[in-house]
């Protein structure tokens, strides 16, 4: 199930625990994101046949597989941060 398929009723969540949640998720990003920024620099110092060995494993298609599915998570947080906020937002006026 995606964050499109989710019936706000059905959501069952408060404001201490959505923030936990997006804090977790943010900081799993963070990590992504500084592994695949560290991938880069190693690349660049990998010699063009190391490199390509390198790219032709299961380990690296697993990889790139999983960057893909990061862009969608990233669309998927966007809108759990609208969701938070509208959370926030209630919460301030109670």
């Amino acid at each position: 199930m995606n964050v499109s398929q989710i019936d706000q009723n059905d959501l069952d969540i408060d404001l201490p625990n959505a923030r936990l949640a997006y804090t977790i998720i943010q900081s799993l990003l963070d990590n992504h994101e500084a592994i695949s920024d560290l991938l880069a620099v190693m690349a660049h110092a990998l010699d063009e046949d190391v490199a390509k060995a390198l790219t032709n494993t299961s380990e690296w298609e697993r990889y790139l597989e999983a960057k893909r599915g990061l862009e969608n998570t990233r669309v998927q947080i966007e809108k759990f941060t609208v969701e938070l906020k509208k959370l926030e937002e209630v919460g301030s006026r109670q």
